[in-house]
């Protein structure tokens, strides 16, 4: 218990130290990580029960090859398409602002660290100090919150595409099977 009231409190250190734009970036990376949680609990868990839905519901049709059911197969593989790829824009652009909040931190470190110059000249090493941790603390959680996001969103980009692929495989196999 003792460990985590010490690393607890280490953690509001740093969130002290950072200012307001690492609480910023803290609600953006918490937000973005939501996010792709449940992305993945929709892939792996939700997904899965909606293709056998449409794949059982495409072999209960008596007729595959009119113009009319090819539509119907269309709007299956696009409604697919169009949950798989809910909140992946959002996510991108969580990625994209974070080192951009990074920077604004950086920026105002930096306003510190010159206000401090303009009223002490150099001989207040720790206000500078202040400043500059602003700075350095907001730009590494940015671009350290945003290379993650940017690892898994790129990699439910590509589950998005092989779900709709494989899915799209399943009913031609299925359609198939009735030719033969």
């Amino acid at each position: 218990m003792a460990a985590f009231n010490h690393n607890l409190f280490n953690l509001q250190l740093l969130m002290e130290s950072g200012g307001l734009v690492l609480w910023l970036i803290l609600a953006a990376s918490i937000l973005m990580w939501t996010l792709i949680a449940e992305r993945y609990v929709f892939v792996y868990w939700v997904y899965p029960k909606q293709v056998q839905s449409s794949v059982t519901e495409w072999q209960h049709r008596t007729e595959h090859h009119s113009w009319m059911a090819q539509q119907i197969r269309a709007g299956m593989l696009a409604f697919a398409r169009t949950s798989l790829q809910q909140h992946l824009m959002l996510i991108k652009t969580l990625t994209v602002a974070l080192p951009m909040l990074g920077l604004l931190g950086t920026v105002h470190g930096m306003i510190q660290t010159f206000d401090v110059l303009s009223v002490f000249g150099t001989s207040n090493v720790r206000g500078m100090a202040g400043g500059i941790s602003i700075a350095l603390i907001t730009t590494m959680a940015g671009l350290l919150t945003a290379l993650s996001g940017l690892y898994f969103s790129a990699e439910l980009e590509q589950r998005v595409t092989r779900s709709v692929q494989d899915m799209a495989e399943q009913l031609t196999r299925d359609e198939q099977r009735y030719i033969k």
